[in-house]
């Protein structure tokens, strides 16, 4: 299973498609901060399944903070990062991924793309897909046998 994931598209619907269009994915993943954008992205690809939390600028009251996906039986947890603290440091982050068992932490808000394993779990940030110059987005590969991410460029 190929996810595609985005993270602070900040009003930017243009770069979502085009990343959309040229990365085949089984799902898509918007991690906060472009709730609208990221409504219309599903309206345009509607064959592919759809999550999306909240960011810190989304104003969406009762809408989920974060998310926990299971494909493949991974454990996946979706948020934007900003209720873990991600911009000061990840010990909380790290709390939140032993806690859970997780297998994976998905997070954006500080629009700085990052990968990494830290205590047997993918730590995750695709970056910022509305940055003007430097826009980022990620794919998770998610299989029986293994679990990867890779940040890919728009520019």
């Amino acid at each position: 299973m190929e996810i595609l994931v985005f993270s602070d598209s900040h009003g930017n619907l243009e770069n979502m498609v085009q990343a959309a269009q040229m990365t085949p994915s089984d799902m898509i993943v918007h991690l906060g901060d472009g709730w609208g954008e990221a409504q219309r992205l599903h309206r345009l690809f509607p064959q592919r399944a759809f999550c999306q939390v909240v960011g810190n600028c989304d104003f969406r009251p009762g809408q989920p903070v974060q998310q926990l996906i299971q494909p493949q039986g991974r454990r996946i947890l979706l948020c934007h990062g900003h209720t873990l603290g991600v911009k000061q440091s990840l010990i909380q982050a790290g709390y939140t991924a032993e806690s859970m068992g997780l297998d994976a932490l998905l997070f954006g808000h500080t629009h700085k793309p990052f990968i990494d394993w830290r205590m047997g779990a993918l730590f995750f940030n695709p970056g910022s897909i509305g940055d003007p110059l430097h826009p980022f987005y990620g794919v998770i590969t998610v299989t029986e046998e293994k679990l990867e991410g890779r940040l890919l460029s728009l520019a």
